[in-house]
């Protein structure tokens, strides 16, 4: 590991050895302490794990360079943590804690999740022992020996209470013991301090009062006054329509044409921590191509924490996570068993074993671009606490695999590109997609973190954020995904969303006075176009095609038209027409012009689309009633690890952070 120091420091190590001399090398050994005083610190213990002293400089440059611990950055280098431990332990006079019974730790939830949200707080942990007394914990992590030394120095005794243990073993023993209360806490934390915002229950009194109601007339008046009761219900379609048309219309009109993705620069040298979470169930096929994923994004490694959320009892993905050599900076996060069985549960479980100023959440089949969190970074640096959230695009990349996968694309096309931006544009309340939201974690805790019961989480978040005032926007760098190329597979996920956006509703119209002022007028009514609307207008689309039909086969027929038929028949042309020409449009408008190719196959593909939507919309209510809180798993294929067009910059490929984070191999021994 002789040569040039990696990192900021870019010290030459050769060159102060040749300058010193092989005679004098004790000499430059003490020199080395001057510049790093921790080495000196260090010395009798990196003597004891047969550390040359060139590497000892490096790590010592590089933790210096860092701001980072230089017991982390010797693990980082190849140490194990075993052997360090043992090595501290030798020279200090103290006991090692190899094995630590979870049940014997004598510390409150508070404690355990002040250690687990920061694991590098240097705070001791009581152990009862098997005969009755009681030692304490210390870790290797940002340890002061020579504060160690002073101390058992003027206090002997203190050796024998004090025990030194692998940071990681005391985590995974803490979380062992406290695993009831962060289930609790991932259940009911949301629930118990705002009650109203959860979709534990899915109405309020007032409002299973109006269903039942409405429920028990409307098969009456369809027996009794069908005419009357077809009438409203084709009004309520078109009110609908028209206001699903208008949002649309309105982002189409203050599109700007697509440009570039925004230049970023590299990270901060003193760059925050990022808090990386992915759920992952029944995903162990994508294992290998997310690793790859996240390995290439750009963030210092000593300031970025992933953590791959499992439920415990998925044995298969456990097994392909452990199948590889995690770097240190990798934690998997195993959710005990329990209802509700959602990922917005898992990662309000995982979210307690976080520590991140900035916490950025993914998916299993998701490829980011590995430039996302410096620009969400960025983003949030140039604003106030009042930025939240901003939320990354997400791309098809299998656009081309089917009809489903086409429309998926397109779809997003529209939303990603179009919409939500045009809705952050004018600060207005933003529905989050289900990953690359990249959060002020601040703020996340502030509302109260991801509702367990709704399936459509994300809706959801980004509904409630905005009613606690804060904003939320959208940068440029993607993530791309894999859609659904089958129906069967395609449906029950645009179900589960369907679901959620009727529960996001219902929640937050418990009270509409209420979320009125919380929201403002503009984002009040976006709110019930996006949530109400969009879910009643796919619902209502047969009855718009099914009336258009038979009023065209009369008028064909040469039976004359009634005038309450002729209105009825403009405007049912008029609400389809419009309806199929504002999607169209929308996604036009946000295609890039390679994606534009074929778009004849989106145009044909479009009624019966909609007709799929109308039939999970469907499925939806149905389930909103029978199984509210069931979460339909989407499966995944794998596939090519990085789209090809998504890596133009080279410098990519050989990505300059990693001198910063990685050194060249491993410590010498």
């Amino acid at each position: 590991m002789s040569g040039r120091l990696h990192g900021n420091g870019e010290l030459p190590v050769d060159d102060l050895e040749n300058s010193i001399g092989e005679a004098d090398l004790d000499y430059g050994t003490r020199l080395s302490e001057i510049f790093f005083p921790v080495l000196a610190e260090w010395r009798s213990v990196l003597a004891r794990l047969s550390i040359p002293p060139e590497d000892a400089f490096q790590a010592a440059a590089l933790a210096k360079s860092n701001n980072a611990d230089f017991a982390s950055t010797l693990l980082a280098f190849g140490v194990r943590e075993h052997e360090l431990v043992l090595a501290l332990a030798a020279d200090l006079g103290l006991s090692a804690a190899h094995r630590i019974d979870p049940t014997r730790l004598v510390i409150s939830d508070d404690h355990a999740g002040m250690l687990l949200r920061n694991p590098a707080w240097h705070v001791p942990v009581k152990l009862l022992e098997t005969d009755g007394g009681v030692s304490f914990l210390i870790t290797q992590q940002r340890i002061r020996l020579d504060l160690v030394r002073a101390r058992l120095r003027a206090s002997p005794g203190l050796a024998a209470r004090l025990k030194i243990v692998g940071s990681s073993h005391l985590r995974a023993a803490i979380i062992e013991k406290t695993k009831p209360a962060l289930s609790r806490a991932a259940v009911s934390d949301l629930f118990d301090r705002f009650p109203p915002m959860s979709a534990r229950f899915v109405a309020n009194a007032w409002q299973g009062t109006i269903l039942g109601m409405a429920l028990a007339i409307l098969p009456v008046g369809l027996l009794l006054a069908p005419t009357a009761v077809m009438a409203i219900l084709h009004g309520l379609a078109t009110f609908f329509f028209f206001a699903c048309i208008s949002l649309r219309f309105a982002a189409i009109a203050s599109l700007n044409p697509i440009g570039e993705e925004a230049a970023v620069e590299t990270p901060p040298e003193e760059a925050p921590l990022f808090s990386v979470l992915v759920a992952l169930y029944r995903e162990a096929e994508m294992v290998p191509n997310l690793l790859a994923a996240l390995d290439r994004l750009v963030w210092p490694r000593h300031r970025l924490e992933i953590k791959l959320v499992c439920e415990a009892d998925d044995a298969p993905t456990l097994a392909a996570i452990r199948a590889h050599d995690l770097p240190r900076h990798v934690e998997v996060v195993e959710v005990p068993p329990g209802l509700p069985r959602t990922k917005p549960k898992a990662l309000a479980y995982a979210l307690q074993l976080t520590g991140g100023t900035f916490l950025t959440l993914y998916d299993a089949e998701d490829e980011p671009h590995p430039l996302q969190l410096v620009e969400a970074w960025r983003r949030f640096s140039r604003s106030g606490p009042e930025l939240a959230v901003v939320q990354a695009p997400l791309e098809i990349s299998n656009r081309k695999d089917g009809a489903i996968t086409r429309m998926f694309a397109f779809e997003y096309a529209g939303l990603f590109r179009g919409l939500l931006p045009w809705l952050s544009k004018h600060r207005l309340m933003l529905p989050l997609g289900g990953t690359s939201n990249h959060f002020r974690r601040a703020a996340l805790d502030h509302v109260g973190g991801w509702d367990p019961y709704n399936v459509t989480e994300d809706a959801d978040l980004g509904m409630r954020l905005a009613r606690f005032g804060y904003r939320a926007e959208t940068i440029t760098l993607p993530t791309f995904e894999t859609a659904p190329n089958r129906i069967h597979v395609w449906l029950p996920q645009r179900t589960r969303w369907f679901k959620g956006w009727a529960q996001t509703w219902l929640v937050h119209m418990r009270d509409p006075l209420g979320l009125a002022t919380d929201l403002g007028p503009a984002s009040f009514i976006v709110a019930q176009i996006l949530f109400a609307g969009m879910l009643a207008s796919a619902m209502l689309h047969p009855l718009l095609l099914a009336t258009l039909l038979l009023l065209v086969l009369e008028f064909l027929s040469a039976k004359p038209l009634t005038t309450f038929g002729s209105a009825l028949l403009l405007f049912d042309v008029a609400n389809v027409a419009c309806g199929y020409l504002s999607f169209l449009l929308l996604g036009w408008q946000t295609l890039k012009p390679g994606e534009r190719t074929g778009f004849w196959k989106v145009v044909l593909l479009t009624p019966p689309y909609w007709v799929l939507l109308s039939f999970a919309g469907w499925r939806a209510v149905w389930q909103l009633w029978r199984r509210p809180h069931l979460w339909e798993k989407t499966p995944h294929e794998a596939r090519r690890r990085w789209p090809p067009s998504a890596m133009r910059n080279e410098s990519l490929r050989t990505p300059p952070w990693r001198d910063l984070n990685r050194p060249a191999g491993p410590v010498r021994r």
